[in-house]
């Protein structure tokens, strides 16, 4: 059940991505396999850039800001769902 550009779907749960490396980096975590450590904590990633992302955590930092208040987010994901209270 993959999604229109994203061709390359997940056989475990269907999942679907524009990219084969997506998906091979996704399989990696159904399959349990962790390879990326955060040096601050217990945590482990299938993806390379989770970590970078994770240390947000320890940092603090809120990189994106809503334009219309002063909440600010660690994830992008966080303040597109935030934005929505202004709609």
């Amino acid at each position: 059940l993959h999604r229109e550009g994203r061709p390359f779907a997940c056989a475990e749960c269907g999942r679907g991505f524009s990219d084969k490396r997506h998906l091979m980096a996704h399989l990696r975590g159904h399959m349990g396999l962790k390879p990326y450590a955060c040096p601050h904590c217990e945590k482990t990633f299938s993806h390379k850039p989770n970590p970078a992302t994770h240390q947000r955590t320890h940092t603090g930092e809120r990189p994106f800001a809503c334009p219309h208040c002063a909440r600010a987010f660690a994830h992008n994901q966080h303040l597109l769902r935030h934005l929505r209270v202004h709609t």
